[in-house]
């Protein structure tokens, strides 16, 4: 029983992960998305805009 309490332990202790590895793909992700939807939103926003006249024309 011992024996299989240390390795869980150890087990945990080696899945730790890499967290800053993670948190700078999830802020990068978040930048470029930022980026993204300002130079995109304008038009995204005009072409919304075009369809829903275009819907409620008929």
């Amino acid at each position: 029983m011992k024996r299989i309490r240390r390795l869980a332990c150890r087990m945990a202790r080696e899945e730790r992960g890499d967290v800053p590895g993670w948190v700078l793909i999830t802020l990068m992700t978040a930048g470029l998305v930022i980026i993204i939807w300002g130079l995109a939103g304008p038009a995204l926003s005009s072409v919304f805009q075009q369809a829903i006249e275009r819907v409620s024309g008929f």
